[in-house]
């Protein structure tokens, strides 16, 4: 099977479509997404819903075969645009197997990366990575060995907003859907967070707020803490709390020294990142004020 193809398999076929929604919970919103689908002879393939009591909000996500390799998606959305107004909904119609236009953002650090783009490449994240922005040129012959583009931004405290700028660029020449931020070291502006709210997925150790600074996973090491993780989030304007999309955890045991925990940290960081990438691009994750709910 070829990686395109694999690709495919993974999020649907051909002539699938995929619908996520939320909107004001209220009664008939499932009998109303189904019944337009019946009435066009769709399948249903994969469906999940959430009801937060919270929040009084209604979340949903529909896979649906059309039976049309050659769907025209522009008019499914058309057509479906008489319910979401009826039901107050937030929405998303694509193509299931449109990958994600997707710019990944590193630093120094290439473990996150070099994860990320092994398992693109073998089709197991339905993304099309358009480039690979860094601040630094250490990691450029890693993207050259993939065949991606790789711009190279310097940042300091003095040229922060004009390598914003040339960062926009990049995003609008490449009509970029999401950035993911692979151990990118550099904070990005409240303006910029804004402008690209709910389209950039960052990760970081989960020892925040209690190891900030160089070195957490040693100063981890130095308070003998048992257990290392790492989160996946949106970013937002508040610093490391934007809504959480996944987090996992190492276990420690008094064994290991400073450097075992380093590449235990390298480990779960890259699989936390590579699962939150993942769903996005399969359009899984509907933000939900601070929170997300994820259709795993």
């Amino acid at each position: 099977m070829t990686e395109a193809a694999s690709r495919r398999s993974k999020a649907g076929g051909e002539g699938d479509l995929v619908l996520t929604l939320s909107c004001p919970d209220r009664p008939g919103i499932v009998a109303a997404v189904s019944q337009h689908l019946f009435e066009r002879e769709a399948n249903i393939e994969e469906s999940q819903q959430f009801s937060d009591h919270r929040t009084g909000r209604y979340f949903m996500r529909v896979r649906f075969d059309t039976g049309d390799v050659t769907v025209d998606v522009e008019l499914w959305q058309r057509e479906f645009a008489a319910v979401a107004t009826e039901f107050e909904m937030a929405w998303e119609l694509r193509k299931a197997v449109t990958a994600y236009r997707t710019l990944v953002m590193v630093s120094k650090f290439g473990h996150v990366l070099n994860d990320l783009l092994f398992r693109w490449k073998s089709g197991q994240v339905n993304a099309d990575i358009v480039g690979i922005v860094s601040n630094h040129t250490d990691l450029e012959p890693m993207a050259r060995s993939y065949g991606i583009p790789f711009h190279h931004i310097p940042v300091t405290r003095e040229t922060k907003l004009e390598a914003e700028a040339q960062l926009r660029e990049v995003v609008a020449a490449h009509d970029v859907e999401l950035i993911a931020l692979a151990r990118y070291m550099q904070v990005l502006s409240d303006d910029l967070c804004r402008d690209l709210g709910g389209r950039v997925i960052n990760i970081h150790h989960s020892f925040l707020p209690s190891f900030k600074g160089a070195k957490p996973y040693h100063q981890a090491y130095a308070r003998g803490v048992k257990v290392i993780g790492a989160t996946a989030h949106y970013v937002t304007a508040d610093l490391d709390e934007g809504p959480i999309i996944e987090q996992d955890i190492h276990r420690v045991d008094h064994r290991m020294e400073a450097e075992d925990l380093v590449s235990a940290g390298e480990e779960v960081e890259s699989r936390v990142f590579s699962r939150a990438v993942r769903w996005h691009c399969e359009s899984r994750i509907i933000l939900n004020e601070d929170r997300t709910v994820v259709f795993s």
